[in-house]
């Protein structure tokens, strides 16, 4: 959609011109398309480190036994496999021997894997542990590679743990029972390329303002917030007027460290969302919403009413990537008092930064 498209005058919200001319499916390929023009990262003031944590990955379904897959996360090319015990590994994607990249036809041997080019045999750290046609290993192919990839596999996501100098896992993933209980729902995934930085996305889970100017709520949101070391929630407390009365509904926001997401839904449509949100460039953020309901929700009048809720969801990200794919990112921002604690949401999240030192 261009920058320069008709304001429609009428359109509830500042950003409902980029939006309301699109059909379902032109919509559908907008939110995975190569975006608008824009300045480089650095303009946008978005060359700034990572912050560490633990990020989804993958669905775990999505890596068989067996299987290789090249991925491209933190602006590196990286090598995912499941081995044939059913354990997931990440690697550098690039071979340590002539730079072969191993997610482009390198293969499993066992727990190992296998690079195309010369079958070279990798473990999980990085260890080679057989040149086929040398009779000897070099002595520095037998120690781990300086930058390690933990995985974890927890609510049906294949999770690994980022960190700029390579430290290991300062915390653990948290595990939400109603992601593996056969009495909710498979995942409904929704899937968004935003062109921004993960903190400018982050950030609007505390910008109480922009509900209004940007979601169309009548009311901005007041929520509790609960800062408790790598953990940050949110609790809101609302209601919906129906023909049947008010219901009233609870939003329980959890994240852990940058890369972990979770929010609960009560009351009107009882949902969990983890969201799968992973830089990939400075300024590039894959997000894959997962939605999971009761299955006894999905049936009758409740059904429509938990779709509705998924769709509204959806349609306030569309509207957040507007704004977020043309964002710069001001180390000094001027903060108004009714903004909701941006700054004390800055405050927690720098602790994720082992490299950074800005605002």
């Amino acid at each position: 959609m261009a920058d320069d498209a008709p304001v429609i005058l009428n359109s509830p919200v500042a950003v409902g011109a980029a939006l309301a001319m699109m059909s379902k499916e032109e919509r559908t390929a907008w939110r995975m398309a190569d975006g608008p023009p824009r300045p480089s990262p650095a303009e946008r003031n978005l060359d700034i480190p990572f912050p560490f944590g633990w990020y989804p990955a993958l669905l775990s379904s999505e890596l068989a036994v067996g299987e290789v897959k090249p991925l491209r996360y933190f602006a590196t090319d990286l090598v995912i496999w499941r081995g044939e015990d059913g354990v997931a590994r990440m690697l550098d994607a690039h071979c340590r021997h002539l730079g072969a990249h191993m997610g482009h036809g390198g293969r499993v041997s066992g727990a190992l894997l296998e690079c195309p080019f010369h079958a070279w045999r990798y473990d999980g750290e990085g260890v080679v542990h057989d040149i086929p046609y040398a009779q000897t290993i070099p002595p520095r192919l037998r120690k781990p590679c300086e930058r390690q990839w933990p995985v974890v596999e927890a609510n049906r996501l294949i999770w690994f743990w980022y960190h700029p100098q390579g430290l290991a896992p300062q915390w653990a993933v948290e595990t939400f029972p109603e992601a593996t209980d056969p009495d909710w729902t498979e995942f409904d995934i929704h899937e968004w390329r935003v062109f921004g930085s993960l903190q400018n996305m982050a950030e609007n889970a505390v910008d109480v303002a922009h509900f209004r100017y940007v979601h169309g709520t009548a009311t901005f949101p007041t929520s509790e917030m609960i800062w408790d070391g790598v953990r940050r929630t949110s609790i809101i407390d609302a209601g919906l007027d129906t023909p049947q009365g008010r219901v009233e509904a609870r939003i329980r926001a959890l994240m852990i460290g940058p890369g972990q997401s979770v929010v609960r839904f009560t009351g009107i449509a009882e949902t969990l969302l983890i969201s799968m949100v992973t830089p990939v460039e400075r300024d590039e953020v894959s997000v894959r919403f997962c939605f999971t309901q009761p299955r006894a929700q999905t049936d009758g009048v409740s059904a429509f009413m938990a779709q509705g809720f998924i769709y509204e969801v959806c349609r306030q990200l569309d509207q957040d990537k507007v704004i977020w794919d043309r964002q710069r990112y001001l180390a000094k921002p001027v903060i108004c008092d009714g903004d909701g604690p941006i700054l004390r949401f800055r405050q927690w999240y720098r602790q994720f930064y082992a490299e950074w030192t800005g605002g």
